[in-house]
């Protein structure tokens, strides 16, 4: 019986390829997540600024809270299974979770972490 041995540069490079495959789901997450909430922010301020009963605001603009709502959801999934991979501390996984939350937090937080990730793991 044969046992073949895995060197740390093929280790390394199944990790890289586990990481790549997550981040880029995260950075369409996020990116996904930050357009609809800067639509659900427009639209909460038409709705609750602008006319005069928030009765009067379209129908359809519960499709984008809907959406936003689930995207989100899924951001959350998707940025534990990037942070669990890349090994992130706790305050940066709270900070990059809370970003889906906060208008334009999550194109900053996407770039910030894109950033470090690409240096760590040479992509």
């Amino acid at each position: 019986m044969t046992q073949t041995t895995i060197t740390p540069e093929q280790l390394a490079q199944k990790k890289r390829k586990r990481v790549r495959g997550s981040f880029g789901r995260y950075r369409f997450m996020a990116y996904f997540t930050g357009v609809f909430l800067l639509l659900l922010t427009v639209e909460v301020i038409y709705t609750y600024l602008i006319i005069a009963h928030s009765s009067d605001a379209p129908k359809w603009f519960w499709y984008v809270y809907a959406i936003h709502g689930w995207g989100y959801i899924v951001y959350l999934l998707v940025t534990v299974d990037l942070g669990l991979k890349a090994r992130w501390r706790p305050i940066r996984f709270l900070l990059t979770l809370i970003a889906g939350t906060i208008p334009f937090a999550s194109f900053y937080y996407e770039h910030i972490n894109a950033r470090e990730i690409r240096q760590q793991f040479d992509f």
